[in-house]
């Protein structure tokens, strides 16, 4: 049973910062990529940042980079999102995800229900 549960969401102020956490089970977690992707009222879900099994490689779309951090502990099976310098366009829900290898022939994209973080003063 492939589980991913985030936490650490919150109301914090513009400038202010939160860290996120999402902690994995059910499945061979220090293999694989993880992502975090977040979706505003009325906007798309998007990808906010990757970090792949080592934790040494990361990505970040411009909306976010400079003020977002991936990190891993594989040790934990935990994936973090530290959030620094936070604006209001920022709120939404922030979702852990991860693509698996289901086998060499296959993969499926697994996500947590979300927390919700609300950037405002």
């Amino acid at each position: 049973q492939v589980q991913l549960v985030e936490s650490g969401g919150g109301l914090v102020q513009p400038g202010g910062s939160l860290r996120l956490s999402c902690a994995a089970s059910g499945f061979t977690f220090s293999i694989y990529p993880m992502s975090w992707y977040r979706q505003a009222p009325g906007k798309e879900r998007e990808l906010v940042a990757r970090i792949d099994s080592i934790g040494g490689g990361t990505n970040y779309p411009d909306s976010v980079k400079g003020r977002f951090t991936i990190s891993r502990d594989n040790a934990k099976n935990t994936v973090y999102l530290q959030m620094n310098s936070l604006k209001p366009e920022d709120t939404a829900v922030y979702y852990c995800n991860t693509r698996l290898s289901r086998s060499i022939w296959s993969s499926m994209d697994y996500w947590g229900k979300g927390t919700l973080v609300t950037v405002s003063s």
